[in-house]
């Protein structure tokens, strides 16, 4: 373990540009496929219903296999199960590109594609979010994801304008090469540049069956009381912020027009919050206690949802918009920082697994309520009832003892 502690200090910002660099080169090219193939779905078939069944696609492996993953993760060299995941992609999508080349391009290809894109992210998620403290210091974690969500939100604001942009000029079948090239530098740089001990249960014989690995886990968070609070909170969290999320773009239409430059605006607004705040996050560090900086940013996030319930005109709800972007970076980065800190090494791909099936889930689970209902009651009715109740979860989050305990900053040592 000192060894692992040495190289971590004396080379952790290498490492993490190049992890980092290598990340953002994979996401933007995932993201010009993404909303490629979701805008050739919707200008080839003008289908809700084929919509709707490429997003199931994109969705249930990834709930599937979290868990799963989350053993591997633990098993296994984090490092060696990200660029699988991204060879398994890169693959899957040039064999895409081929075929769509020779003239097969039934729809259904890009459902299957869906998919497997679904698992390979499934497989990757829960190893970045534990490979990270094995990269980072812990006094430097908070700094490392803030501008890790920046990045994101930088590639959320530019990809679907690059992604329209080359659609307009080329085929469908080029941005599949760009997503292959440009996994091919991801998996060649963590593959060749990037030095990564391998964690210690990793190292060591495997004794236990998958299953067991797998009930020791939840065994783990089951029987830890910061885990079981922190996860209902997400749980919760999440279905009530289901209307915002996937609400906003029809209550504009309804309440203030059907123009397409509407619809791109508040994306835009949001993902200029998102970069904003995941500067702010990095610079500022949030409070010294991680739960206090949740709890703020979950109050400004349920303030801004009853707010677009009344606001009257389009630009103040741009306004509104750009401050909820902002707020979520100062909630996310807290959160995950506050995982990677507080959870055992051997633990975390199964901790960071269990968190990826809740986040992955419950948002869907709040539209199959709240969905049916929007036909019903108006959108801002929604709006303003989840904001409430998500301003009181956030007042439950920072009175919570057992959370704000866990929030508090723990020495380079300590493990909870």
């Amino acid at each position: 373990m000192t060894q692992v502690k040495n190289i971590i200090e004396e080379n952790w910002l290498r490492n993490i540009i190049l992890f980092l660099s290598s990340q953002t080169i994979s996401l933007f090219g995932s993201s010009l496929v993404q909303y490629a193939i979701m805008w050739y779905i919707t200008l080839t078939t003008g289908s809700g219903l084929m919509m709707t069944l490429f997003i199931i696609c994109g969705f249930i492996p990834s709930f599937i296999l979290s868990p799963v993953a989350g053993v591997w993760a633990d098993r296994y060299n984090r490092k060696m199960l990200i660029i699988l995941a991204d060879s398994l992609i890169a693959i899957a999508t040039l064999i895409l590109a081929i075929l769509f080349l020779m003239g097969f391009d039934s729809i259904w290809l890009l459902f299957v594609m869906a998919a497997v894109r679904a698992f390979g992210t499934g497989i990757q998620t829960p190893a970045v979010g534990a490979i990270l403290p094995q990269i980072v210091p812990k006094d430097k974690l908070t700094k490392v994801n803030g501008v890790n969500g920046s990045i994101q939100a930088i590639i959320m604001f530019v990809s679907p304008l690059v992604s329209a942009a080359l659609l307009g000029l080329t085929s469908i079948e080029v941005i599949f090469l760009i997503d292959v090239v440009t996994a091919v530098i991801a998996i060649f740089t963590l593959s060749f540049f990037l030095k990564i001990a391998v964690h210690e249960k990793a190292n060591t014989k495997q004794t236990t069956s998958y299953f067991a690995d797998f009930k020791e886990g939840i065994h783990y968070v089951s029987n830890n009381p910061f885990l079981k609070q922190f996860f209902l909170f997400f749980a919760v969290f999440f279905v009530l912020m289901a209307p915002a999320a996937f609400l906003t773009p029809l209550q504009v239409t309804r309440s203030f027009g059907e123009d397409v430059w509407r619809l791109t605006a508040i994306e835009i607004a949001f993902s200029i919050g998102m970069m904003i705040g995941g500067a702010v996050i990095a610079s500022w560090g949030g409070f010294s206690n991680k739960v206090k900086t949740m709890g703020l940013a979950s109050i400004m996030m349920g303030v801004c949802t009853f707010a677009l319930g009344v606001v009257p005109q389009f630009w103040f709800y741009l306004g509104l918009m750009t401050i909820f972007g902002l707020a979520v970076p100062i909630f996310n980065t807290p959160a995950t920082v506050l995982l990677q800190e507080r959870v055992e090494e051997d633990y975390l791909g199964r901790v960071f697994g269990v968190f990826g099936m809740i986040s992955t889930s419950m948002m869907p689970l709040g539209m199959l309520i709240f969905g049916p209902i929007a036909d019903f009651i108006a959108i801002e009715w929604l709006l303003i009832g989840t904001g409430v109740l998500i301003i009181i979860l956030a007042i439950l989050l920072v009175r919570n003892r057992v959370l704000l305990e866990a929030g508090k900053p723990v020495s380079e040592e300590l493990k909870v």
